[in-house]
């Protein structure tokens, strides 16, 4: 069974979750206080992370920034109040995915689900890529910039193989968007610019992504021979 942690103060919520993951083969743990589940990410292996955004003494996007420091496990987000904003700021953070509560377990778990099938197809791909200093591995999605390991997010690292195979041709926001399947739709434009923003971040002193206004973004480095 794949390991899902929740990291969320409602006790109430998490048993009866737990008793419908494992029904989708996926094991559910609980951690009712931000320090404890960050603790429990520290020490064992899971496959993605459920992270409500009201949490006591430490929120979910307080939380979303010391997890990214030592981990890129995937990230759902869970918000009561649904606002843009909100979602807005968990992906400048690392967030991969957003569910609004009250939420339908069907919908979580086919979030979870896409989730981990993009993980897994990737890393079906194997491709290896060298561009100067900067190298990347598709299989084992690792990238390595003057040797040095630099941790990317799901949707990251979909970015920049999407970038990566398109051969220098312009992608558009609709390929992105298409391509992460997971940003949502009323935060698309401001959603995309974000993400393309933190893969740049990760990439400085390199400047691989061109962006070509009201068309797309086009990687500019060529693989080495």
């Amino acid at each position: 069974m794949k390991k899902i942690l929740m990291i969320d103060d409602d006790d109430d919520l998490a048993a009866p979750l737990k008793t419908y993951f494992a029904r989708y083969d996926l094991a559910l743990e609980h951690a009712n206080h931000p320090d404890t589940g960050i603790a429990l990410l520290k020490k064992n292996h899971y496959e993605l992370l459920i992270l409500d955004i009201m949490l006591p003494d430490k929120d979910g996007f307080e939380s979303c920034k010391e997890i990214r420091y030592f981990s890129d496990i995937p990230i759902i987000m869970l918000t009561a109040r649904g606002e843009v904003t909100d979602r807005v700021v968990g992906l400048e953070l690392g967030a991969d995915d957003y569910v609004s509560k009250p939420f339908d377990p069907r919908e979580l778990v086919a979030r979870i689900h896409r989730i981990l099938k993009r993980g897994n197809t990737m890393a079906t791909q194997q491709t290896c890529l060298a561009f100067g200093a900067l190298e990347i591995n598709f299989d084992a999605q690792t990238i390595h910039l003057d040797k040095q390991a630099l941790s990317l997010t799901g949707h990251e690292f979909t970015l920049l193989k999407l970038l990566c195979d398109a051969q220098g041709k312009i992608i558009s926001r609709d390929s992105i968007m298409q391509a992460v399947n997971g940003i949502d739709a009323d935060v698309y434009s401001r959603s995309v610019d974000v993400l393309v923003s933190r893969l740049r971040q990760k990439l400085k002193p390199l400047e691989p992504i061109i962006t070509l206004r009201g068309k797309g973004y086009r990687w500019a480095l060529k693989p080495d021979e």
